[in-house]
């Protein structure tokens, strides 16, 4: 039964980080909003053909550059719990761990672009929505959405609206 409890408890820290990144790493949040954009244009229009070991390349690279953002993350953390004052060692580790994300996202996007690179499904992309402009309307607004996730959400931001609508309550 502990090896049970421990398991679980690993995947409740697994599942806090994951979540401590969403709310404090804005190039995390890019890089969520760029695989929800893509997840969703590719499972919501047949106009882009990919076989199943294509979509496992597109998966693992985008797995490759989330789990790159958040091994950087935790390095920069570890070395700012060292200290604070600037200390060679650290910055290199810091600019290593940076550049590994940054060829892990260049090799992603080149991946992307060898897969998705489909002229006649952008061509039918770019008419369905000239087709129908409310579907314009609907992009726009999601990228909106989308914006103001990357560059407004963090933890600040939270704990001001849980201010602000903890006090409203707690006054009626």
């Amino acid at each position: 039964m502990q090896d049970i409890d421990s398991l679980v408890r690993s995947f409740i820290y697994a599942f806090k980080g994951f979540c401590w990144m969403v709310f404090h790493e804005r190039n995390f949040r890019i890089h969520l909003v760029c695989l929800g954009y893509m997840a969703y244009f590719l499972m919501r229009y047949d106009f882009f053909v990919l076989i199943r070991v294509e979509c496992a390349v597109l998966v693992l690279a985008s797995a490759l550059v989330l789990g790159g953002e958040m091994v950087n993350s935790g390095i920069e953390k570890a070395d700012d719990s060292v200290t604070r004052e600037n200390i060679y060692t650290i910055k290199v580790s810091k600019d290593v761990a940076a550049g590994a994300v940054l060829v892990f996202a260049i090799a992603s996007v080149i991946v992307g672009i060898i897969l998705l690179w489909q002229p006649e499904a952008f061509r039918k992309l770019f008419e369905h929505y000239v087709s129908a402009p409310q579907y314009i309307v609907y992009l726009v607004a999601s990228l909106v959405v989308a914006l103001a996730f990357i560059f407004k959400l963090n933890s600040n931001f939270i704990r001001k609206l849980k201010k602000k609508y903890i006090a409203k309550k707690e006054k009626k």
